[in-house]
């Protein structure tokens, strides 16, 4: 007799391409509308999944797995960030938790790269000058920026990602620094030339243009507080392509509205989808929708990540992407 496939929800729409595969391989319930689920329908997905399938804007809390029936051994979760779930609570009720890492390293890059060009250069307030029809021609003075070539870029979190940006950099004339919770190995840093701060206040103070990088986490919530934010040049960038809680928005908002600080270029926000207002009526700012990831190859090979970590864990052995109590 065929085994019973597992029941998987998903609680987003994913590329179509993963869906008709989810389809094929297990009882899979997808999201059709694409409506972020409530909290009171993640709790009644919990009380019948083998398989929760949430995406980084899920918060599955103790809360909400308190509900949890028996057989949900696995959240195979569809994105690489994993402060949205309470990983403690899960291991106290014995399931297993992935992630999708990796494949998203090269598109955040990316991304991280173009804001740091964007925001010296004032691309985004050209952009709105010339489509407000304002624009009256060429001026030797006019939408001036600042070159990046020969500044000193200090990145926070030496990972996959920021070991990317650091590579795309380097090849723009920038100077790398870098701070991380563990001196990376010495042929990267020869091959990055890169300089390695074990002190964070004392890489800020001396950089042009940071780059945020790393997870959040309780440790690095508001890592760039108000008085490390103190700590930047006034004609420093601030780029942040990772999560927005590890930087005080409120902090960060005040001083690019009291020109403490050069401009800021943000993919991701401390409450989002809200942001600022006051930070939104800003000049010197390039602010993204959370699209750092956003390519289609991406959230396909995200997907079959996803794919992969739930047929390995059903047929009986360990995700190649489990969550471990120290990876983060």
């Amino acid at each position: 007799m065929p085994q019973k496939k597992p029941l998987v929800i998903v609680t987003r729409k994913l590329p179509d391409v993963i869906e008709t595969r989810m389809m094929e391989l297990f009882d899979t319930r997808l999201n059709v509308d694409d409506k972020p689920m409530t909290k009171a329908e993640l709790i009644e997905a919990v009380k019948v999944a083998d398989v929760l399938v949430p995406t980084v804007t899920d918060r599955i809390d103790a809360g909400i797995l308190s509900h949890a029936n028996p057989n949900l051994r696995l959240i195979a979760s569809f994105g690489t960030g994993v402060d949205h779930i309470d990983l403690a609570a899960a291991r106290q009720r014995g399931i297993t938790a992935t992630n999708t890492p990796g494949v998203l390293t090269e598109d955040t890059a990316d991304m991280t790269m173009a804001l740091i060009l964007a925001v010296p250069r004032r691309l985004t307030e050209g952009e709105h000058l010339l489509r407000s029809g304002e624009w009256k021609g060429w001026s030797p003075t006019h939408m001036l920026g600042h070159r990046i070539w020969g500044k000193r870029l200090g990145i926070i979190g030496m990972g996959r990602i920021g070991s990317a940006v650091a590579s795309r950099a380097r090849a723009f004339g920038l100077s790398i620094h870098y701070h991380n919770r563990r001196r990376v190995a010495q042929a990267l840093e020869d091959e990055l030339e890169a300089t390695y701060w074990e002190s964070l206040d004392q890489m800020l103070a001396r950089m042009d243009i940071i780059s945020v990088n790393c997870p959040h986490t309780p440790a690095t919530y508001h890592l760039l507080s108000a008085r490390r934010l103190k700590l930047l040049q006034p004609h420093s960038y601030i780029v942040n392509t990772s999560r927005g809680e590890v930087i005080d928005e409120n902090a960060l908002t005040r001083m690019i509205a009291n020109g403490e600080l050069a401009g800021c270029g943000l993919d991701v926000f401390e409450h989002e989808p809200a942001v600022n207002p006051k930070l939104m009526e800003q000049q010197n700012v390039v602010l993204l929708p959370h699209m750092g990831s956003s390519t289609i190859e991406g959230r396909i090979d995200m997907g079959e990540k996803v794919l992969i970590n739930i047929k390995t864990f059903v047929d009986g052995h360990t995700p190649p992407d489990r969550i471990l109590p120290d990876s983060f």
